[in-house]
């Protein structure tokens, strides 16, 4: 048994906003976001563009979720296809944000994701009331100036405001669970995937040890789940027992982290040294993104994902190599040996590329055999400050502006869509 009162008891919301995207665009059209049938999908000019989000109502008619594909949605006059306007969205989450400024300082909201925040409402409880009476205020408020429905959970820990969003207030809009409620509610929920931070590989991985509910997971044997998942078993049975001591804005569920970069091509890939381009590519931008962080990273993986007019297939490879890198040719170099290895000739049309094995970009082994080596990794900082002063496409590699080259239409998208 976990022994709660010596765990934090705070006031935490998580505020989802329902459907963000679709909601957003229904509204510029003039409509009810819960009362439309709206798909918001990157490009309408290609069948099989993805749908980036979709309306509540079109999810629960016709089945159509983010993920689905254009050419899955039904022909009828009721459905409305929008392409996404991201500048507009990034703008209105903005101003959301301000919203939840008006109750609580800055330092007690964490943006989790543009659609998503957690709060920290316990130094404002004398201010404002309870904090079921602020989530309602800051429901009320969105509703009011953006016309857009969210939904909210309470709880003492983000793990569980998290948990209470997810599993009641996607039903009932706004929810409170405290740890008096992890053994009625969370342990009954079944499928394993249901429970934030379980996936489908962690999920079937417990199915063969014999857990199936969250209650079975949270009175299974500890030492068992470490030996089967290390640090990560460790937190599966804790956070089936709702207990999570993450400050507000950590990650809830720790891990390895990794830099990493996918991307579904506009049309097939048949050329060999096109292919590559893109590869070089997209090891600029993981390059890039491990660089922000100041990290370096050991382990270089490629994925190649073939079309489906060649049945579908691919590959997915990695190597360790012995100094960590952020430098982008280095990356290139190990992506090209993996792709030369296992690359079969067909239709490309999904690649993906990352990096992990991750350590802090502080020190630099010499070699010898190689003066250059600093002189490349400073190199890479230095595009860095050019693109983030002039924007991402004033400093392009050559092969950008190929045919096979896609970062300079990218460079003019937010968040890999239109604006």
């Amino acid at each position: 048994m976990i022994d709660y009162s010596t765990l934090p008891h705070n006031k935490i919301l998580c505020v989802d906003m329902k459907s963000f995207y679709a909601s957003c665009s229904a509204v510029m059209e003039g409509l009810d976001p819960l009362d439309c049938y709206i798909a918001i999908v990157g490009d309408k000019e290609r069948q099989g563009s993805v749908v980036l989000a979709a309306s509540p109502k079109l999810k629960k008619e016709f089945g159509i979720k983010t993920g689905s594909r254009l050419f899955e949605v039904p022909k009828d006059p009721r459905i409305r296809i929008v392409e996404p306007k991201m500048a507009t969205y990034l703008r209105i989450s903005t101003e959301i944000t301000r919203v939840f400024n008006r109750y609580v300082p800055k330092e007690a909201i964490h943006v989790y994701s543009v659609d998503e925040s957690f709060i920290k409402v316990d130094e404002v409880l004398h201010l404002w009331g309870d904090a079921r009476t602020i989530a309602e205020k800051i429901k009320n408020d969105i509703e009011r100036e953006f016309q857009l429905p969210c939904t909210i959970g309470i709880g003492p820990n983000m793990l569980l405001a998290k948990l209470s969003l997810d599993l009641e207030a996607k039903k009932t809009w706004i929810a409170e669970w405290t740890y008096d409620d992890v053994q009625a509610k969370l342990w009954k929920v079944s499928p394993l995937r249901e429970m934030w931070g379980i996936g489908r590989r962690v999920e079937k991985t417990l199915n063969g040890m014999g857990i199936f509910t969250v209650g079975q997971l949270a009175r299974y044997d500890l030492d068992m789940l470490e030996k089967k998942f290390g640090i990560m078993g460790n937190q599966l049975y804790h956070h089936a027992w709702g207990v999570d001591l993450s400050d507000l804005g950590a990650p809830i569920i720790e891990g390895q982290i990794s830099f990493g970069k996918s991307q579904i091509l506009l049309r097939d890939y048949k050329d060999e040294e096109e292919i590559k381009h893109v590869i070089l590519e997209m090891c600029e931008e993981v390059a890039r993104r491990a660089r922000t962080r100041r990290k370096a990273g050991r382990t270089v993986s490629l994925g190649v994902g073939y079309s489906q007019d060649e049945f579908g297939g691919g590959f997915n490879r990695a190597r360790t190599i012995k100094q960590p890198t952020n430098v982008t040719m280095e990356l290139y170099r190990v992506c090209l040996e993996l792709f030369h290895e296992h690359y079969n000739g067909k239709t490309v049309r999904q690649i993906s590329i990352s990096l992990g094995n991750i350590v802090d970009d502080c020190e630099l082994q010499l070699d010898l055999f190689d003066m250059g080596a600093y002189k490349r990794r400073e190199l890479g900082y230095v595009a860095d400050s050019v693109r983030r002063r002039f924007g991402p496409g004033s400093l392009l590699r050559a092969v950008s502006y190929t045919s096979g080259g896609t970062a300079k239409h990218r460079a003019t998208l937010v968040g890999g869509h239109k604006m």
